[in-house]
């Protein structure tokens, strides 16, 4: 694959130029359309609007909002004046904001009004009451030094915010030629986003991914489902995660193709906009797709357009990805793995692999990304079927952790090789197979248990919908087995059943002691399940229900 060298902005102006009429941006509930001219004007005018603000190539700009139109606009107006967009989990709270806020040194905050039961406008006032005192544009803070400015993302008025209507108002003060001299300054190489991930302990850290790292990947995500300027991509998953503005917004924007946006996942709203606008391919986590299989009004609809997409973010039941590769038309549907450390695909599963490959592994390599499973203690590259720590080096490693030297040197080792955290194989036919995550192994009077094999396992009794197994603390072993299953609709079966299908094919000390059969599983704001809270839950079911951990 011959890597590209287009900045953000660069590559929106292609587009522009060379397909100026093309539709690159719809929203289907408002009949709300961008080509891709309309779109770049707009950038053009709201990135002259954060300098005339004083934003700067270098600031940080956040951004906290579901996919409401102008995430994408505000994305690359930073992009274009050389800013770095730092991405807000909408499901953040008061010490999470204020902790992030901090530590990546936030010079502008745009904001929309909130997500399900958070407040964004009341928690910004709370956090920064200097807003309601101080002018718009000389924001001084003494706990946030670097914030400068509070954009709210529509057209309500607040007291100390801009606006993005005044926004783009006061962009036409701004001479185009100073938008244009700061963007022949720009290298594909600067970085242009800055998501925030857990990674395996502590706090939060920011991953600086650059022009180049983003656009290549997702550049080579849609060769994997073959894309072409025709696609149309139904967009429901979050474009605060590398999910939403790597793989799809990216794969989009490298083939000059149309994204059709959901502000946020709802699975009739998603059935209807895939009808609606003929979509050609839709992204989601296994649970997604199930929510969409089983809505009462899914036969209603006509999603015949559809051809591909990706599943992504936790393991896929192969029935439902017979389903969805039948029932809504996915045939060329792919899996691919990663982490936001690598920009974030690292493997994937092609359109010609069977549907088993496609729903027991992660498929294989990305273009020009190397991938090995290494022994986590010796760092000695593992056989075949050997499991161990799964790593890859390429254009796709992140810069780094922002500010945090020490942390980027453990996982991005001096071979430049990134260390995942998860296990995997490398089957005989060369597919990676994901096995878990070295902090999920349950250590059970000191045997090594790994939860993704019980699930595999379990997930051949028909009645289960989801599994997911994790550790339940315990006096005597340390931690015992722990599997919390959601059944599917009209089905039941009791835990003695379940450990009687386990008895004499999985090892003893495998079988799970203790199963819940639970409703909702914990979720992150991307849709994949928390197994600590899994663990955390444990020892309150059975303290309600009387049973005695041991």
């Amino acid at each position: 694959m011959q890597l590209l060298d287009y900045t953000l902005g660069g590559i929106l102006e292609k587009w522009a130029i060379e397909t100026p009429e093309k539709e690159f941006m719809v929203y289907p509930d408002r009949n709300l359309r961008f080509t891709y001219a309309q779109f770049n004007k707009r950038v053009d005018n709201l990135a002259k609007g954060l300098l005339y603000i004083g934003v700067r190539p270098g600031d940080k700009v956040g951004i906290w909002a579901k996919n409401v139109p102008d995430w994408t606009t505000f994305l690359f107006a930073a992009a274009k004046i050389g800013a770095v967009l730092v991405t807000v989990n909408t499901s953040y709270k008061l010490s999470e904001l204020e902790y992030l806020l901090k530590n990546a040194d936030i010079n502008t905050l745009c904001l929309a009004d909130g997500y399900r039961d958070s407040d964004f406008v009341k928690m910004v006032f709370e956090l920064v009451p200097e807003l309601r005192e101080q002018a718009r544009g000389d924001l001084k803070t003494e706990i946030f030094p670097e914030l400068k400015n509070i954009v709210f993302i529509g057209q309500e008025k607040h007291r100390g915010m801009y606006n993005t209507a005044e926004l783009i108002l006061l962009g036409s003060h701004v001479d185009d030629v100073d938008l244009e001299n700061i963007k022949e300054n720009i290298s594909c190489h600067d970085v242009v986003n800055m998501q925030y991930t857990s990674g395996t302990t502590g706090f939060p850290k920011g991953v600086m991914l650059s022009h180049h790292n983003i656009l290549n990947n997702g550049f080579a995500t849609g060769e994997c489902m073959k894309y072409t300027s025709d696609e149309k991509l139904l967009v429901c998953v979050p474009m605060f995660h590398c999910f939403g503005c790597v793989l799809a917004l990216c794969a989009i924007i490298t083939h000059g193709a149309t994204m059709v946006f959901n502000e946020e996942f709802e699975p009739l709203m998603v059935l209807a906009s895939v009808h609606k606008e003929k979509c050609t391919a839709l992204y989601g986590v296994p649970t997604m797709f199930i929510a969409e299989l089983h809505h009462p009004m899914f036969d209603m609809f006509d999603l015949s357009s559809l051809r591909t997409g990706i599943m992504a973010g936790a393991l896929c039941p192969i029935e439902t990805m017979n389903q969805v590769m039948t029932k809504m038309y996915m045939k060329d549907i792919i899996i691919v793995y990663g982490l936001t450390e690598s920009s974030p695909g690292m493997t994937a599963t092609r359109t010609h692999n069977s549907p088993e490959v496609r729903a027991t592994t992660v498929g294989y390599e990305f273009p020009d990304v190397e991938v090995k499973i290494v022994n986590p203690e010796t760092g000695e590259e593992c056989q075949a079927e050997e499991q161990g720590e799964i790593c890859c080096r390429g254009y796709n490693v992140m810069k780094g952790y922002y500010k945090n030297p020490e942390a980027t040197a453990k996982v991005i080792d001096k071979d430049g090789w990134l260390h995942s955290g998860d296990l995997a194989v490398k089957t005989k036919d060369g597919f990676f197979r994901i096995t878990g995550r070295i902090k999920d192994m349950i250590i059970r009077g000191g045997e090594n248990i790994y939860p993704r094999e019980i699930e595999n396992f379990l997930y051949r009794l028909p009645q289960i919908e989801t599994v997911e197994v994790a550790a339940v603390p315990s006096p005597k072993y340390g931690e015992q087995v722990g599997a919390f299953i959601r059944l599917k609709e009209g089905q039941s079966i009791t835990e003695e059943e379940i450990k009687d299908f386990c008895r004499g094919q999985i090892a003893r000390f495998k079988i799970p002691k203790y199963i819940f059969f639970i409703d909702e599983f914990p979720m992150t704001a991307s849709g994949k399940i928390q197994k600590y809270k899994l663990s955390e839950l444990s020892a309150e079911i059975c303290k309600t229900k009387g049973i005695e951990i041991i």
